[in-house]
C-alpha cells in the first residue's frame, strides 16, 4: 500500500517526531509510505526535511505559496495519483482544509487525518480563523484519527461519535531514541547544562498554551532553595519577547537559556533533573513519552491523556493545580526526592515499550487504512 503523508511543519516538535516515528514503522511493516512537506517558497529546507534525510526515510519537498491554495492542493492530488497512492493522510489543519474542500468524488482516494489537538487561537486571529476552516472541513475527510480521547471533545458535535473516528495513540521508536540521548549537543548549551545544578528543561513552540510563563515563574522559587539551578527552555515562537522581559523582570537572564529550536532534545532529556510540562491544552505529547522513555522524571499538567499515560506507566507527576507555586512546589518535592524519582521514571521505561511503541501505532493505523481503502472499493 502507497501512502502519501501530508505536512506542513513549522519544527520538529511533537506531530513531526510521531510522523517520523509512524513512516519508519511503515517501512519495516512493507507499506510505501511518503511524507510531503509543504512550504512557501523561500524556504531552503525545514528541520522535518533534514531530519527524514538523517533518518533514510522517503520524503519529498513541495513549496507553494501560502493560504488557502487550492490549485496546488489539486497539483497534488494529481501527482499522487499519477505516482499511484492509494491513501493521502493528513497532519495537521492546513491539508485538512486544502483536501477536505475538494469533493470526495474528485479526490478519487480516500483521506486520513490525525488530529494533533487544537491550539485554541486568539479570536478572529489568522490561526482562529483556519482552525474553524479546519472544523468544518474534517466532515468531508473519510477518517478521522485522534492522538487522545480527550481531544473528541473538539470535533464537531454531529461527527463527535462517528464509526469514521479512532483514537490510536502516539508512539516511540525507543531503540531510536536511545542511540539519540547518546550524541552530543552544542558546546555553548552543554556547558549551560553542566553548569546547572539540577537541570530543568521545558520542550516545546513558545506558544501561550505550552505555559512557560508559568515555568518560569515557579523556576524563580526554585532558584531560592537551589541557587546553581538553570531552566532550558528549547524551542521557538511568537511568545519569545514576552518570555525574555519576564525573565529579565524576574533578573533570571544567566540562570535561563534559550537557544530557540534544536534537534537534540532526547540528549538533553537524558541530561536532565526534571522535564516540566505546565499546558494549558494537549494530546498525547511525544515529548513525554520521550521523557519516561530516557528515564527522566516528568511534571506535568492534567491536560489531553497526560494523566492516563502516566497512570499507565506508573511515572511522573500530575499537577493538582496549575499555578507558579504548586509547579514550584512538585519541582522542589522530585529534585529533594531524586533518586527515588529516577529510579521510578527508569522502571517506567519498559512499560512504554509495551504501551506506547511506533510498531503498536502502525499496526493500528494499518487497520484503519485497510479499512478506508476497502470500503472505496466497495463504493
Amino acid at each position: 500500500m502507497k501512502v502519501l503523508h501530508l505536512i506542513d511543519s513549522g519544527g520538529l516538535y511533537g506531530a513531526e517526531k510521531m510522523l517520523l516515528a509512524l513512516v519508519k514503522a511503515q517501512l519495516d511493516q512493507g507499506l510505501e509510505p511518503m511524507i510531503l512537506s509543504a512550504g512557501e517558497p523561500n524556504i531552503e529546507e525545514k528541520p522535518l526535511e533534514a531530519e527524514a534525510k538523517r533518518l533514510g526515510l522517503p520524503i519529498i519537498s513541495w513549496r507553494m505559496t501560502p493560504g488557502i491554495n487550492i490549485v496546488e492542493s489539486w497539483k497534488i492530488l494529481k501527482w499522487a495519483r499519477s505516482n499511484g497512492f492509494h491513501l493521502l493522510h493528513s497532519h495537521g489543519f492546513k491539508f485538512n482544509v486544502l483536501v477536505g474542500l475538494i469533493p470526495r468524488f474528485l479526490r478519487e482516494m480516500p483521506v486520513i487525518s490525525t488530529l494533533h489537538g487544537y491550539v485554541h487561537a486568539k479570536r478572529f486571529s489568522k490561526l482562529w480563523f483556519y482552525e474553524l476552516l479546519d472544523r468544518a472541513a474534517i466532515r468531508s475527510v473519510d477518517g478521522i484519527v485522534l492522538v487522545s480521547e480527550m481531544t473528541r471533545k473538539e470535533l464537531p458535535k454531529k461527527i463527535r461519535h462517528s464509526m469514521n473516528v479512532e483514537v490510536i495513540s502516539n508512539g516511540v521508536d525507543l531503540f531510536e531514541l536511545s542511540k539519540r540521548a547518546g550524541e552530543k549537543i552544542p558546546e555553548d548549551i552543554q556547558a549551560f547544562v553542566s553548569g546547572a545544578v539540577p537541570l530543568l528543561l521545558g520542550v516545546g513552540r513558545l506558544s501561550r498554551e505550552k505555559g512557560f510563563d508559568l515555568l518560569v515563574e515557579s523556576f524563580a522559587e526554585v532558584k531560592n532553595v537551589y541557587p546553581e539551578a538553570g531552566l532550558l527552555l528549547v524551542g521557538e515562537g511568537k511568545q519569545r519577547p514576552a518570555l525574555e522581559a519576564k525573565i529579565n523582570a524576574l533578573e533570571l537572564t544567566k540562570s535561563v537559556l534559550m537557544p530557540g529550536y534544536m534537534d537534540g532534545v532526547p540528549a538533553l532529556l537524558h541530561q536532565a533533573d526534571v522535564l516540566a510540562m505546565p499546558s494549558t491544552t494537549e494530546g498525547l505529547p511525544i515529548t513525554l513519552l520521550e521523557a519516561v522513555g530516557l528515564g527522566c522524571p516528568v511534571i506535568a499538567s492534567p491536560v489531553g491523556d497526560i494523566p492516563l499515560v502516566l497512570k499507565k506507566v506508573d511515572a511522573g507527576t500530575v499537577l493538582k493545580e496549575r499555578s507558579p507555586g504548586a509547579l514550584a512546589t512538585e519541582i522542589l518535592r522530585t529534585l529533594r526526592h531524586s533518586d527515588e524519582s529516577k529510579l521510578r521514571a527508569k522502571e517506567a521505561t519498559r512499560r512504554v515499550h509495551s504501551f506506547y511503541s511506533a510498531s503498536a501505532m502502525a499496526e493500528s493505523y494499518l487497520a484503519v487504512y485497510t479499512q478506508l481503502t476497502c470500503k472505496r472499493q466497495v463504493r
